[in-house]
Protein backbone atom coordinates (compact mmCIF):
# COMPACT_ATOMS: atom_id res chain seq x y z
CA UNK A 1 0.00 0.00 0.00
CA UNK A 2 1.42 3.45 -0.92
CA UNK A 3 1.19 4.95 2.69
CA UNK A 4 2.55 4.75 6.23
CA UNK A 5 0.85 4.51 9.29
CA UNK A 6 0.68 6.40 12.35
CA UNK A 7 -0.90 5.22 15.48
CA UNK A 8 -2.19 7.45 18.08
CA UNK A 9 -1.67 5.75 21.52
CA UNK A 10 -0.02 8.04 24.02
CA UNK A 11 -4.03 9.50 25.26
CA UNK A 12 -5.25 9.29 28.62
CA UNK A 13 -8.90 9.75 29.98
CA UNK A 14 -10.69 9.95 33.49
CA UNK A 15 -13.40 7.90 32.26
CA UNK A 16 -11.19 4.83 32.54
CA UNK A 17 -11.05 5.57 36.50
CA UNK A 18 -8.50 3.19 37.81
CA UNK A 19 -8.01 1.30 34.81
CA UNK A 20 -5.54 3.23 33.38
CA UNK A 21 -3.27 4.02 36.74
CA UNK A 22 -0.88 2.01 35.10
CA UNK A 23 -1.09 1.30 32.02
CA UNK A 24 -2.12 3.51 28.61
CA UNK A 25 -5.42 2.97 27.20
CA UNK A 26 -3.94 1.63 23.79
CA UNK A 27 -2.27 -1.19 26.09
CA UNK A 28 -5.49 -2.16 27.58
CA UNK A 29 -6.22 -6.25 27.55
CA UNK A 30 -9.16 -7.13 25.07
CA UNK A 31 -10.65 -10.35 24.66
CA UNK A 32 -8.35 -12.39 26.38
CA UNK A 33 -5.01 -12.64 24.52
CA UNK A 34 -4.86 -9.26 23.09
CA UNK A 35 -4.27 -5.60 23.57
CA UNK A 36 -5.93 -2.15 22.78
CA UNK A 37 -3.46 -1.26 19.72
CA UNK A 38 -3.18 -4.94 18.20
CA UNK A 39 -6.18 -4.25 16.27
CA UNK A 40 -4.98 -1.52 14.55
CA UNK A 41 -1.67 -3.20 14.34
CA UNK A 42 -3.08 -5.75 12.43
CA UNK A 43 -5.14 -4.04 10.12
CA UNK A 44 -1.58 -2.06 9.08
CA UNK A 45 -0.08 -5.35 8.68
CA UNK A 46 -3.06 -6.61 6.66
CA UNK A 47 -3.52 -3.73 4.56
CA UNK A 48 0.44 -4.18 3.62
CA UNK A 49 1.49 -0.97 5.23
CA UNK A 50 5.40 -1.35 5.71
CA UNK A 51 6.37 1.37 8.38
CA UNK A 52 4.58 2.27 10.71
CA UNK A 53 4.35 4.55 13.72
CA UNK A 54 3.35 4.32 17.35
CA UNK A 55 3.18 7.74 19.28
CA UNK A 56 2.98 6.85 23.20
CA UNK A 57 2.91 9.19 26.14
CA UNK A 58 1.10 8.38 29.17
CA UNK A 59 2.06 5.30 31.29
CA UNK A 60 4.16 3.78 28.41
CA UNK A 61 5.94 1.54 29.77
CA UNK A 62 3.37 -2.04 29.29
CA UNK A 63 3.13 -0.38 25.96
CA UNK A 64 6.39 -0.10 25.04
CA UNK A 65 7.29 -3.79 26.55
CA UNK A 66 3.98 -4.85 24.06
CA UNK A 67 5.97 -3.38 21.09
CA UNK A 68 9.36 -4.50 21.85
CA UNK A 69 9.53 -6.99 18.63
CA UNK A 70 7.66 -6.17 15.46
CA UNK A 71 7.43 -9.78 14.25
CA UNK A 72 4.43 -10.62 16.05
CA UNK A 73 2.77 -8.20 13.03
CA UNK A 74 4.89 -8.96 10.47
CA UNK A 75 6.38 -5.52 10.08
CA UNK A 76 10.59 -7.11 10.53
CA UNK A 77 11.38 -6.14 7.14
CA UNK A 78 14.47 -4.77 5.71
CA UNK A 79 12.17 -2.19 4.31
CA UNK A 80 9.59 -0.11 6.36
CA UNK A 81 9.14 -1.30 10.48
CA UNK A 82 7.48 -0.71 13.26
CA UNK A 83 8.96 2.40 15.14
CA UNK A 84 7.94 3.75 18.63
CA UNK A 85 8.50 7.38 19.45
CA UNK A 86 8.25 8.87 22.75
CA UNK A 87 8.50 12.69 23.84
CA UNK A 88 11.96 13.97 23.39
CA UNK A 89 13.56 16.45 24.88
CA UNK A 90 15.38 18.89 22.66
CA UNK A 91 17.32 22.65 22.75
CA UNK A 92 13.80 23.40 20.76
CA UNK A 93 11.44 21.80 22.59
CA UNK A 94 10.95 20.63 26.04
CA UNK A 95 7.34 19.76 25.92
CA UNK A 96 5.18 16.44 26.50
CA UNK A 97 2.88 16.24 23.20
CA UNK A 98 0.14 18.30 23.96
CA UNK A 99 -2.02 17.05 21.51
CA UNK A 100 -2.17 14.70 18.60
CA UNK A 101 -1.38 17.93 16.31
CA UNK A 102 1.57 18.37 18.13
CA UNK A 103 2.06 14.80 18.58
CA UNK A 104 2.55 14.49 14.51
CA UNK A 105 4.96 17.77 14.76
CA UNK A 106 7.00 16.82 17.34
CA UNK A 107 7.82 13.94 15.34
CA UNK A 108 7.47 15.23 11.84
CA UNK A 109 11.14 14.23 10.38
CA UNK A 110 9.15 10.91 10.34
CA UNK A 111 6.98 12.25 7.95
CA UNK A 112 9.38 14.30 5.92
CA UNK A 113 11.81 11.72 5.65
CA UNK A 114 9.18 8.71 4.22
CA UNK A 115 8.39 8.75 0.64
CA UNK A 116 5.10 6.88 0.45
CA UNK A 117 2.60 9.61 -0.69
CA UNK A 118 -0.70 9.10 2.20
CA UNK A 119 -1.18 8.48 5.57
CA UNK A 120 -3.18 6.25 7.47
CA UNK A 121 -3.71 7.91 10.53
CA UNK A 122 -5.67 5.74 13.29
CA UNK A 123 -6.15 5.76 17.65
CA UNK A 124 -5.18 3.03 19.54
CA UNK A 125 -8.23 2.18 21.39
CA UNK A 126 -10.60 1.04 18.53
CA UNK A 127 -11.52 -2.73 18.18
CA UNK A 128 -12.21 -3.39 14.72
CA UNK A 129 -11.01 -4.86 11.12
CA UNK A 130 -10.97 -2.54 8.80
CA UNK A 131 -9.06 -2.55 4.95
CA UNK A 132 -6.92 0.58 4.79
CA UNK A 133 -6.77 0.15 1.02
CA UNK A 134 -10.52 0.41 0.20
CA UNK A 135 -10.34 3.73 1.98
CA UNK A 136 -7.52 5.04 0.17
CA UNK A 137 -9.57 3.93 -3.14
CA UNK A 138 -12.29 5.82 -1.63
CA UNK A 139 -10.41 8.80 -0.94
CA UNK A 140 -8.61 9.06 -4.42
CA UNK A 141 -12.18 8.70 -6.19
CA UNK A 142 -13.80 11.10 -3.50
CA UNK A 143 -10.79 13.72 -4.44
CA UNK A 144 -10.99 14.15 -1.42
CA UNK A 145 -8.03 16.04 1.16
CA UNK A 146 -9.10 14.34 4.12
CA UNK A 147 -11.05 11.41 4.69
CA UNK A 148 -12.60 10.38 7.85
CA UNK A 149 -13.88 6.82 8.75
CA UNK A 150 -17.08 6.97 10.51
CA UNK A 151 -19.51 4.23 12.32
CA UNK A 152 -23.57 4.42 12.36
CA UNK A 153 -24.14 3.62 15.87
CA UNK A 154 -27.00 2.45 17.56
CA UNK A 155 -29.12 5.29 19.75
CA UNK A 156 -29.09 3.14 22.93
CA UNK A 157 -24.30 4.01 22.66
CA UNK A 158 -23.73 7.44 24.51
CA UNK A 159 -23.47 9.05 21.32
CA UNK A 160 -21.96 12.20 23.26
CA UNK A 161 -18.76 10.73 23.94
CA UNK A 162 -18.03 10.70 20.07
CA UNK A 163 -17.01 13.28 17.16
CA UNK A 164 -20.14 13.65 15.64
CA UNK A 165 -20.69 14.23 11.80
CA UNK A 166 -23.03 15.30 9.17
CA UNK A 167 -22.75 14.51 5.66
CA UNK A 168 -23.83 15.93 2.25
CA UNK A 169 -25.41 13.17 -0.23
CA UNK A 170 -22.12 12.90 -1.89
CA UNK A 171 -20.42 11.91 1.61
CA UNK A 172 -18.69 15.13 2.23
CA UNK A 173 -18.34 16.73 5.65
CA UNK A 174 -20.62 19.42 6.54
CA UNK A 175 -20.62 19.32 10.04
CA UNK A 176 -18.32 18.06 12.71
CA UNK A 177 -18.92 18.44 15.90
CA UNK A 178 -16.44 17.01 18.66
CA UNK A 179 -18.04 15.11 22.00
CA UNK A 180 -21.12 17.53 22.10
CA UNK A 181 -23.08 18.55 24.92
CA UNK A 182 -26.29 17.08 23.03
CA UNK A 183 -26.09 14.54 19.77
CA UNK A 184 -27.90 15.82 16.57
CA UNK A 185 -26.24 12.89 14.77
CA UNK A 186 -25.79 9.24 15.22
CA UNK A 187 -22.79 8.95 12.32
CA UNK A 188 -19.45 8.78 14.57
CA UNK A 189 -15.90 9.76 13.79
CA UNK A 190 -13.73 6.23 14.73
CA UNK A 191 -10.20 8.04 14.54
CA UNK A 192 -8.96 6.39 11.54
CA UNK A 193 -7.92 9.15 8.68
CA UNK A 194 -6.27 9.24 5.47
CA UNK A 195 -4.69 12.63 4.16
CA UNK A 196 -1.74 13.39 2.06
CA UNK A 197 1.77 13.40 3.25
CA UNK A 198 2.46 16.68 2.35
CA UNK A 199 -0.60 17.68 2.96
CA UNK A 200 -0.27 17.05 6.32
CA UNK A 201 3.05 18.52 6.90
CA UNK A 202 1.91 21.56 5.65
CA UNK A 203 -1.47 21.70 7.96
CA UNK A 204 0.37 20.28 11.37
CA UNK A 205 3.20 22.82 10.99
CA UNK A 206 0.37 25.81 10.05
CA UNK A 207 -1.25 24.29 13.63
CA UNK A 208 2.48 24.97 15.63
CA UNK A 209 2.72 28.59 14.65
CA UNK A 210 -0.64 29.23 15.80
CA UNK A 211 -0.26 27.84 18.60
CA UNK A 212 -2.79 25.02 17.78
CA UNK A 213 -2.03 21.45 19.04
CA UNK A 214 -5.94 19.40 18.22
CA UNK A 215 -6.18 17.72 15.36
CA UNK A 216 -9.98 17.09 15.53
CA UNK A 217 -10.56 20.36 16.81
CA UNK A 218 -7.47 22.85 15.22
CA UNK A 219 -7.87 20.63 11.57
CA UNK A 220 -10.62 18.76 10.95
CA UNK A 221 -13.35 21.04 12.49
CA UNK A 222 -11.53 24.59 11.69
CA UNK A 223 -10.74 23.50 7.44
CA UNK A 224 -13.94 21.62 6.93
CA UNK A 225 -15.34 24.53 4.85
CA UNK A 226 -11.95 25.17 3.29
CA UNK A 227 -11.03 21.56 2.52
CA UNK A 228 -12.58 18.77 0.51
CA UNK A 229 -13.27 16.38 3.98
CA UNK A 230 -15.31 13.25 2.51
CA UNK A 231 -16.90 10.63 5.37
CA UNK A 232 -15.79 6.83 4.96
CA UNK A 233 -18.82 4.69 6.50
CA UNK A 234 -16.76 1.91 7.61
CA UNK A 235 -19.27 -1.99 8.04
CA UNK A 236 -18.63 -4.39 10.23
CA UNK A 237 -17.71 -4.27 13.83
CA UNK A 238 -16.24 -0.86 15.70
CA UNK A 239 -16.14 -0.19 19.41
CA UNK A 240 -13.82 2.40 21.31
CA UNK A 241 -12.82 0.86 24.54
CA UNK A 242 -11.98 5.11 26.19
CA UNK A 243 -14.81 4.42 29.25
CA UNK A 244 -14.87 1.89 31.74
CA UNK A 245 -18.43 0.66 30.54
CA UNK A 246 -17.51 0.43 27.16
CA UNK A 247 -14.06 -1.72 27.86
CA UNK A 248 -16.38 -3.70 29.91
CA UNK A 249 -19.33 -4.51 27.28
CA UNK A 250 -16.66 -4.64 24.36
CA UNK A 251 -15.27 -7.85 26.06
CA UNK A 252 -18.42 -9.00 26.94
CA UNK A 253 -19.13 -8.44 23.13
CA UNK A 254 -16.60 -11.24 22.45
CA UNK A 255 -18.87 -14.10 24.29
CA UNK A 256 -21.20 -14.02 21.35
CA UNK A 257 -20.94 -16.51 18.56
CA UNK A 258 -20.59 -13.92 15.77
CA UNK A 259 -18.42 -11.85 17.52
CA UNK A 260 -15.53 -14.37 17.84
CA UNK A 261 -16.13 -15.63 14.75
CA UNK A 262 -15.85 -12.73 13.11
CA UNK A 263 -12.66 -11.75 15.06
CA UNK A 264 -10.96 -15.34 15.23
CA UNK A 265 -12.04 -17.30 12.34
CA UNK A 266 -12.40 -14.87 9.59
CA UNK A 267 -9.83 -13.59 7.33
CA UNK A 268 -7.69 -11.56 7.97
CA UNK A 269 -6.48 -12.58 11.18
CA UNK A 270 -5.82 -10.22 14.31
CA UNK A 271 -2.38 -11.08 15.91
CA UNK A 272 -0.79 -10.23 19.12
CA UNK A 273 2.40 -10.68 21.12
CA UNK A 274 2.32 -14.46 22.46
CA UNK A 275 3.36 -15.30 25.26
CA UNK A 276 4.62 -18.74 26.55
CA UNK A 277 1.76 -20.14 28.65
CA UNK A 278 0.37 -23.83 29.04
CA UNK A 279 -3.07 -24.28 28.12
CA UNK A 280 -5.47 -23.64 30.70
CA UNK A 281 -6.13 -26.04 33.26
CA UNK A 282 -9.73 -27.20 34.58
CA UNK A 283 -9.55 -28.74 37.80
CA UNK A 284 -12.21 -31.65 38.78
CA UNK A 285 -15.39 -29.29 40.34
CA UNK A 286 -14.60 -26.30 38.17
CA UNK A 287 -17.67 -25.40 36.09
CA UNK A 288 -17.06 -22.94 33.25
CA UNK A 289 -20.25 -21.74 31.12
CA UNK A 290 -20.07 -19.07 28.41
CA UNK A 291 -16.81 -18.04 28.81
CA UNK A 292 -13.25 -17.17 27.69
CA UNK A 293 -10.42 -18.07 29.11
CA UNK A 294 -7.08 -17.76 28.34
CA UNK A 295 -3.45 -20.17 28.62
CA UNK A 296 -1.90 -20.30 32.26
CA UNK A 297 -5.51 -20.28 34.24
CA UNK A 298 -6.59 -22.51 36.67
CA UNK A 299 -10.15 -22.99 37.66
CA UNK A 300 -11.47 -24.67 40.30
CA UNK A 301 -14.67 -23.20 40.97
CA UNK A 302 -17.16 -21.47 38.98
CA UNK A 303 -17.10 -19.19 35.92
CA UNK A 304 -20.32 -17.76 33.96
CA UNK A 305 -20.45 -15.42 31.03
CA UNK A 306 -16.48 -13.59 31.72
CA UNK A 307 -13.59 -13.20 30.12
CA UNK A 308 -10.53 -14.53 31.99
CA UNK A 309 -7.17 -13.40 30.86
CA UNK A 310 -3.74 -14.70 30.93
CA UNK A 311 -2.87 -16.95 34.37
CA UNK A 312 -5.87 -16.09 36.44
CA UNK A 313 -6.58 -18.94 39.47
CA UNK A 314 -9.89 -19.19 40.42
CA UNK A 315 -9.95 -20.56 43.78
CA UNK A 316 -12.45 -23.72 45.17
CA UNK A 317 -15.74 -22.99 45.57
CA UNK A 318 -15.34 -19.35 43.83
CA UNK A 319 -18.04 -18.22 41.62
CA UNK A 320 -17.22 -15.73 38.95
CA UNK A 321 -20.10 -13.88 36.55
CA UNK A 322 -20.38 -11.11 34.24
CA UNK A 323 -17.03 -10.43 35.09
CA UNK A 324 -13.31 -9.56 33.84
CA UNK A 325 -10.43 -11.30 35.06
CA UNK A 326 -7.34 -9.44 34.03
CA UNK A 327 -4.21 -10.71 33.80
CA UNK A 328 -2.04 -12.83 36.42
CA UNK A 329 -4.93 -12.35 39.62
CA UNK A 330 -5.38 -15.24 42.20
CA UNK A 331 -8.46 -15.38 43.67
CA UNK A 332 -8.69 -17.03 46.76
CA UNK A 333 -11.76 -19.40 47.87
CA UNK A 334 -15.25 -18.94 48.48
CA UNK A 335 -15.36 -16.03 46.83
CA UNK A 336 -18.23 -14.00 45.07
CA UNK A 337 -17.30 -11.85 42.23
CA UNK A 338 -20.30 -10.69 39.92
CA UNK A 339 -20.12 -7.39 37.22
CA UNK A 340 -16.55 -6.76 38.34
CA UNK A 341 -13.53 -5.70 36.62
CA UNK A 342 -10.46 -7.40 38.47
CA UNK A 343 -7.18 -5.75 38.12
CA UNK A 344 -3.75 -7.35 36.64
CA UNK A 345 -1.39 -8.92 39.16
CA UNK A 346 -4.49 -8.43 42.07
CA UNK A 347 -4.76 -11.19 44.87
CA UNK A 348 -8.23 -11.30 46.03
CA UNK A 349 -8.39 -12.60 49.80
CA UNK A 350 -10.92 -16.09 50.40
CA UNK A 351 -13.94 -15.77 51.71
CA UNK A 352 -14.97 -12.30 49.85
CA UNK A 353 -17.91 -10.83 47.93
CA UNK A 354 -17.54 -8.17 45.04
CA UNK A 355 -20.68 -7.15 43.22
CA UNK A 356 -21.09 -4.33 40.99
CA UNK A 357 -24.61 -3.45 38.97
CA UNK A 358 -24.87 -3.77 35.58
CA UNK A 359 -24.53 -0.03 34.49
CA UNK A 360 -21.93 0.45 37.28
CA UNK A 361 -19.23 -1.72 37.15
CA UNK A 362 -16.88 -2.15 40.27
CA UNK A 363 -13.44 -2.07 39.46
CA UNK A 364 -11.71 -4.55 42.05
CA UNK A 365 -8.46 -3.29 43.43
CA UNK A 366 -7.00 -5.31 46.77
CA UNK A 367 -3.77 -3.86 48.20
CA UNK A 368 -1.81 -6.76 49.31
CA UNK A 369 2.28 -7.38 49.36
CA UNK A 370 2.30 -10.21 46.39
CA UNK A 371 3.91 -8.17 44.46
CA UNK A 372 6.39 -5.95 46.36
CA UNK A 373 8.70 -3.04 44.93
Amino acid sequence: MRAIGIILAGGNNKRMRELSHKRAIAAMPVAGSYRSIDFALSNMSNSHIQKVAVFTQYNSRSLNEHLSSSKWWDFGRKQGGLFVFTPTITAENSNWYMGTADALYQNLNFLKSSHEPYVVIAAGDGVYKLDYNKVLEYHIEKKADITVVCKEMAQSENLERFGLIKTNDDGRIIEFEEKPMVATSSLASTGIYIIRRRQLIELVERCAQEDRYDFVNDILIRYKNLKRIYAYRMEGYWSNISTVDAYFKTNMDFLKPEVRDYFFKQYPDVYSKVDDNPPAKYNPGALVRNSLVSSGCIINGQVENSVLFKKAYIGNNCVVKNSIILNDIYIGDNTYIENCIVESRDTIRANTNHVGEPGNIKIVIEKNDRYVL
